[in-house]
C-alpha cells in the first residue's frame, strides 16, 4: 500500500467514525436502517424473521465500529470480524453475497436522513471503509 493510500484510508476512517458517531447519537437511526433494509426484498425479511431486534441493533452498531479495523488491516488481526464473517456465511446463516448491496445500500439511505453533515466526503468515506469489510465478509463466505 503507498503512502498515498494509507493517507487517504486514514482520511476516509476519521470521516467515517465522525459520521458513525453523530448518526448512533440520533434516536432511531438502527431503527430506521432496519425498516428500510426489511423492506428492500423478501428474502431480507425472511432472514430476519425470528430476530431479537434489541440484540440485533447493538450487533449492528458494534460491527459498524468495528468495519474500521478492517480498513487496511492485515486479516489475521481481524478475529472478531472473521467471527461474524463466519457466522454469516454458507456454513451458518448462509446470508446470500447479494444482499450485502442491499445492505450498504439501505444503510447509506440511513446515513444520508440521519447525518446534518452527509455530502459526498461523508458517502464516499463510507463506501470506502465498508467496501473492505464487506470484501472480507465476502471473502469468508464458503468457509
Amino acid at each position: 500500500m503507498s503512502i498515498t493510500e494509507m493517507k487517504e484510508g486514514s482520511a476516509h476512517a476519521e470521516v467515517f467514525d465522525d459520521s458513525l458517531a453523530r448518526c448512533l447519537s440520533k434516536h432511531g437511526f438502527l431503527d430506521r436502517f432496519y425498516e428500510l433494509f426489511l423492506a428492500s426484498s423478501p428474502r431480507v425479511r425472511e432472514a430476519f424473521g425470528n430476530t431479537d431486534f434489541a440484540h440485533q441493533k447493538k450487533m449492528l452498531a458494534d460491527s459498524l465500529s468495528l468495519m474500521t479495523s478492517a480498513s487496511g488491516a492485515p486479516a489475521d488481526e481481524l478475529e472478531e470480524l472473521d467471527r461474524v464473517a463466519r457466522r454469516h456465511g454458507k456454513h451458518d446463516l448462509d446470508i446470500g453475497l447479494d444482499l450485502y448491496d442491499l445492505w450498504l445500500e439501505s444503510l447509506m439511505q440511513t446515513v444520508r436522513e440521519f447525518d446534518g453533515h452527509f455530502d459526498r466526503d461523508v458517502d464516499r468515506a463510507w463506501r470506502n471503509v465498508l467496501a473492505e469489510g464487506i470484501e472480507f465478509m465476502e471473502s469468508r463466505h464458503e468457509r
